[in-house]
């Protein structure tokens, strides 16, 4: 995965790349970047079309994603978005359950990244990884328990099986900011400052965003 630029005074970009083709969520719009007119072609500008999801990639799901009558992705606030962050290492559990969070010593107000399995393994390819490891319903109460302010996973969804929804609904109900589809493999566990800019789509339920970390 390229990561050019990603050491810039210090930030780490953790953003999957968009790309052609890339993996998204079943049933999400496929990717598509063309090139409607370009340089080498002998025309007079570069300039490519983008058809995507708003849940391709890194992105930020909004309450309206699903909350009947939520923020949409432009009304959410900066605080769940930028401010210190603790990335904390789950390898190898494939649910991220209450039990985990317990252990993690997770506290009111913390924006929390969880690097688990995924970030070596489901950015791969372009095949979807239906094995991902997610956050389970009494794992996603047991943040809103504690009160985190923002809560990040690497892969595509914070939420699997059938209880997906419900994890979505729990997390978004008590205002948590909900961060999904990061790259934390250059990323060792600790405490950072996150820097998270969803594009500001006026009215969508999400938005594909830059984030970038940087160690404290």
């Amino acid at each position: 995965m390229d990561h050019s630029n990603s050491d810039d005074a210090g930030w780490v970009d953790v953003t999957v790349p968009i790309r052609d083709g890339m993996v998204v969520w079943p049933g999400d719009p496929g990717v598509r970047v063309a090139r409607v007119s370009d340089l080498a072609r002998g025309d007079s500008v570069t300039v490519s079309r983008l058809d995507l999801g708003a849940h391709t990639g890194t992105h930020v799901d909004a309450p309206l994603h699903y909350l009947r009558g939520g923020r949409a992705v432009h009304e959410l606030p900066l605080a769940g978005l930028i401010g210190p962050a603790r990335v904390v290492l789950v390898p190898e559990a494939p649910v991220i359950t209450a039990e985990i969070v317990d252990t993690l010593g997770v506290a009111a107000g913390e924006r929390i990244l969880f690097r688990t399995r995924n970030s070596a393994r489901c950015w791969q390819n372009d095949r979807f990884c239906a094995d991902y490891t997610y956050c389970s319903l009494d794992g996603a109460r047991r943040l809103v328990e504690r009160r985190v302010r923002t809560v990040a996973v690497d892969y595509l969804s914070v939420g699997g099986g059938s209880d997906g929804p419900a994890i979505h609904q729990a997390l978004l109900g008590a205002g948590i900011c909900v961060i999904e589809g990061l790259d934390l493999s250059r990323v060792d566990p600790g405490s950072y400052d996150l820097l998270c800019l969803p594009l500001r789509v006026e009215g969508a339920d999400g938005a594909p965003a830059r984030v970038l970390l940087r160690p404290r």
